[in-house]
């Protein structure tokens, strides 16, 4: 998934829905995610997810619900330092 500006356009996506969060790149070559929002549009922004970018290769995309706790001010991408 990486080298396709996935990151960027996942935060285009988020802050076009009103999602707040963050996304940053995996040591393994994957894409996580933390999604905040109005369940119907973290719905679109995870849709958009299981397609990805133009030039994209989604193989997969593992959900984790949880409780909402409102901790995200905005959409922010994470630097990934391993």
């Amino acid at each position: 998934m990486q080298g396709v500006w996935f990151r960027a356009s996942t935060q285009e996506q988020a802050l076009a829905h009103h999602v707040t969060g963050w996304v940053k790149n995996t040591s393994d070559g994957n894409v996580e995610a933390v999604f905040e929002g109005e369940a119907q549009d973290v719905e679109k922004v995870l849709h958009w997810c299981h397609r990805g970018p133009a030039g994209a290769t989604v193989q997969d995309v593992e959900v984790e619900n949880e409780e909402y706790k409102g901790e995200f001010a905005s959409f922010s991408i994470n630097r990934s330092y391993w």
